[in-house]
């Protein structure tokens, strides 16, 4: 039976732990704020006793507090056990972390998660890197998860995330400012049909024609942006996104080559 320890039972960490629990494996947990009180869930008191006979030590902790709490719990984790860390944090935090480990001769592996949390708890898909991916895998195959071992190095799977996250959220706040100035203008719900549209049929082929349509109209486009801009001013509603958007076809005529060089001869003069 696969021990896990969870470190930090904040909401995500507290879904783990039962999910993990709920699919047979012995888990003890660590979080000095924070009580959870579960039948199979052993919290302790003390961060290395939590960590001591763990085989997989995973770690919720958020990117600031990943370095710190990674070091304490390495220095009281097994040779050969593995270090999984599940916070988003940049590739090069990864890779000081899997370096800290292997100095210690643990495993380390770089995990991405890959979708939010609450909708599938311990089940939610992971992608992993690192020297240590292939054991987590094989240790974790008890949560019936999903887990992509990606190969290379520890950093690689977040570096992919991260990456990913520039569309995820970036199509978030593109969502929150075509809406915002929607409902200014009085036709919110129809543009949200229109957005659930284009979302439907042949994804792929969708993602193309953004890329060819964009290269190909780019000075259309940009003049029809301008416009899109000058509107959204006049309703005073939020136009971030929209300025970022004329940035790429500034970028994509050229223009913001002559404005690099332009600023630059003024800097030297």
């Amino acid at each position: 039976m696969t021990t896990i320890a969870v470190i930090g039972l904040g909401e995500a960490g507290a879904l783990y732990a039962r999910g993990l629990r709920d699919a047979g494996c012995t888990v003890t947990g660590y979080d000095p704020f924070a009580t959870l009180d579960e039948p199979g869930i052993r919290q302790e008191p003390e961060l290395a006793d939590a960590v001591a006979s763990a085989d997989v030590v995973v770690s919720l902790v958020g990117a600031r507090a990943a370095e710190s709490v990674a070091r304490d719990a390495l220095s009281a984790m097994r040779i050969g056990s593995v270090l999984a860390d599940f916070n988003t944090g940049s590739p090069a935090l990864k890779r000081t972390l899997g370096e800290a480990a292997a100095a210690r001769g643990i495993l380390f592996v770089d995990v991405a998660v890959l979708a939010p949390v609450p909708r599938a708890g311990a089940k939610t898909p992971l992608m992993v890197s690192g020297d240590g991916a292939d054991r987590f895998a094989e240790l974790y195959a008890a949560a019936h998860a999903p887990v992509l071992v990606i190969g290379g190095e520890a950093g690689d799977a977040a570096g992919r995330k991260l990456v990913r996250s520039v569309f995820m959220k970036g199509l978030a706040a593109l969502v929150l400012e075509s809406t915002a100035a929607a409902r200014a203008a009085g036709c919110e719900d129809w543009l949200r049909e229109q957005i659930a549209a284009e979302f439907t049929g042949d994804a792929p082929q969708l993602i193309q024609r953004l890329i060819d349509g964009s290269q190909q109209h780019a000075a259309r486009r940009a003049h029809e942006v301008d416009d899109a801009r000058a509107y959204l001013d006049a309703l005073d509603t939020p136009a971030w996104v929209t300025s970022a958007t004329r940035q790429w076809f500034a970028h994509l005529l050229g223009e913001d080559a002559g404005q690099r060089t332009t600023a630059h001869e003024g800097a030297r003069a």
